[in-house]
C-alpha cells in the first residue's frame, strides 16, 4: 500500500522512513507499535492532525481501543496509505466497510468515511445486515443520508401510485400472458397482502378512495372472468380439465381478495356479489354433466364460501336478513351433500386429495350456527326443520343452534306473557 506524495514514497510500517509511532493498546493492555508517517496521518485524518500539533505527541501517539476494534484500527491505518481513488475497490463486504466506517468516523478520516458510505449505499444488503446498518448509520448524522435514502419511507403519493399499479397487475385477467406472467401476478398479490399487514404503516393506503376504487375494479374483473369461465362449463366442446384449471385459478384470485378486502373495509362488496351469484353457480355445479368430476373445483368453491359464511356469521359484514337466509339456504344443502361424498372417495382411494379438512369443517359449522342464531326466529325454524328432515345430520351439526332456538322459543313466550301482564296491571291502576 504505497502512495507517492511530493516525490517521496511512504509505506505503512516502514520503520526506516517512519517519523511517527502509533501504539495501539486494548483494554487488556496488549500493545502494538505501528510505524507511520506524519505527512500521511495529517493529510488523511483530522484526529491525527490535531494530535500531532501537540509537541508531546509529535512522534508517539498512544491510542486506547477495545479488543473488538483493535484489528479495525490496524486496517484503517493501512488504508490511509491507499490512493483516494483506490479506496472504493478495497472493500470486499458490507461487514468490513461497516466496521471500519465506525472507526473512520471516530478518527475523522473523511476520505475513508466517504468511501465506506458510497460502497454501503450501492452494494446489495442481506436482511440481517440491514438491521446492523441501520443501527450504525443512524448514529452518524447527516453524512449517512445516502445510505438511509435507500430505506426511508417514500412519500404517500408515490406509495399510493405503486400500490395502485400493484393492485392493477395483481387483478389482471388477460389470458394473453407472456412467460412467467402468472408467477409475477402471484408475487404482486403476495406483496400487496404484505403491505396490508397488521401494522400501522399503511393506513393512508387502505383508506384512500383511489386505492379502494382500483380494488373494486379489480374485484369486478375477477368476478366477471370467473362467471364467464363457469358458464362455459356445460358447453359440449369444453375440455373439462382445462376449464377446471382456469376456474380454479380465478377462485384462487377470489380467495386472495378475501384476505385483503377486510383490511380495506371492502369485504361487503365481495359478500354481496357472492350471495347474488350463488344460485346460478350452484345450478351449474349440480348439473349431471359435472356430477362426478371437478372435485378440486368443488372443494375450492367450498373454501371460498367458508370465508363468506365467516364474514357474515360473525358480523364482520352486515347483510339484511333475507340475504343471510338466501346464503344459508343456498349453501347448506350443497355442503351437506358434498362432504360425505368427498369423505367416501377419500376412504376408497388414499391418493384422493380433495377431502374437506377438519379446520375447514369446523369453520363452516361454527359460522353457520352463528349465522342461524342471528336470523329471525321463524327463519331459524325453517332452516332447522329442513336440516332435521334430511337423512344426513352428521354434518354440519346444527344441534347447538337447535338447542338455543328451543330455549329462546319458550323464553320468548314467557317474556311476551310477562309483558302483557304488566300492561294489564298498569291499565287496572289507572
Amino acid at each position: 500500500m504505497d502512495e507517492r506524495i511530493g516525490g517521496n514514497s511512504f509505506k505503512f510500517g516502514d520503520r526506516r522512513t517512519s517519523d511517527v509511532v502509533i501504539c495501539l493498546r486494548n483494554k487488556k493492555g496488549r500493545p502494538e507499535l505501528l510505524y507511520s508517517h506524519s505527512f500521511i496521518l495529517k493529510s488523511k485524518s483530522k484526529y491525527f492532525a490535531d494530535r500531532l500539533l501537540d509537541p508531546s505527541s509529535c512522534s508517539y501517539i498512544d491510542i486506547q481501543c477495545s479488543e473488538f476494534d483493535y484489528d479495525l484500527h490496524v486496517e484503517l491505518l493501512k488504508r490511509l496509505y491507499l490512493p483516494t481513488d483506490s479506496l472504493l475497490d478495497s472493500w470486499d463486504s458490507v461487514r468490513s466497510a461497516l466496521d471500519i466506517l465506525q472507526v473512520a468516523v471516530a478518527l475523522h478520516c473523511a476520505a475513508i468515511v466517504d468511501s465506506c458510505i458510497q460502497y454501503l449505499e450501492a452494494i446489495p444488503w442481506e436482511d440481517s445486515e440491514e438491521d446492523e446498518i441501520l443501527k450504525v448509520v443512524s448514529q452518524l448524522g447527516p453524512i449517512a443520508m445516502p445510505i438511509l435514502a435507500r430505506i426511508q419511507p417514500v412519500d404517500s403519493s408515490a406509495t399510493k401510485d405503486v400500490y395502485i399499479s400493484a393492485i392493477r397487475f395483481a387483478t389482471s385477467v388477460d389470458d394473453l400472458c407472456p412467460p412467467f406472467r402468472d408467477e409475477l401476478r402471484t408475487s404482486a398479490q403476495e406483496q400487496v397482502e404484505y403491505m396490508l399487514g397488521d401494522d400501522d404503516d399503511m393506513p393512508f393506503v387502505t383508506a384512500d378512495d383511489d386505492v379502494k376504487l382500483e380494488t373494486r375494479i379489480g374485484l369486478s374483473k375477477i368476478f366477471s372472468s370467473f362467471e364467464t369461465e363457469l358458464s362455459l362449463l356445460l358447453e359440449s366442446d369444453v375440455t373439462v380439465e382445462l376449464a377446471e384449471n382456469k376456474i380454479k385459478h380465478r377462485l384462487s384470485d377470489l380467495e386472495w381478495m378475501c384476505n385483503i378486502l377486510p383490511k380495506m373495509d371492502l369485504m361487503k362488496d365481495f359478500v354481496a356479489k357472492w350471495v347474488d351469484i350463488s344460485n346460478n353457480l350452484l345450478a351449474i355445479l349440480e348439473d349431471k354433466k359435472l356430477d362426478s368430476v371437478m372435485w378440486g373445483l368443488k372443494l375450492k368453491l367450498t373454501e371460498v364460501t367458508s370465508k363468506v359464511l365467516d364474514a357474515v356469521g360473525y358480523g364482520n359484514v352486515i347483510l339484511p336478513a333475507p340475504s343471510r337466509v338466501q346464503l344459508l339456504k343456498s349453501w347448506l344443502p350443497y355442503i351437506r351433500k358434498l362432504k360425505p361424498v368427498l369423505d367416501s372417495m377419500s376412504n376408497k382411494d388414499i391418493a384422493f386429495a380433495y377431502k374437506m379438512d377438519e379446520d375447514l369443517c369446523q369453520n363452516i359449522e361454527g359460522a353457520m350456527v352463528s349465522l342461524i342464531l342471528a336470523l329471525p326466529s321463524n327463519d331459524q325454524a325453517d332452516i332447522l326443520a329442513e336440516w332435521m328432515d334430511t337423512e344426513q345430520l352428521r354434518y354440519p351439526d346444527l344441534s347447538e343452534a337447535f338447542e338455543v332456538w328451543c330455549y329462546r322459543t319458550k323464553s320468548a313466550k314467557r317474556r311476551l306473557q310477562g309483558g302483557l301482564d304488566r300492561l294489564d296491571n298498569a291499565a287496572a291502576s289507572l
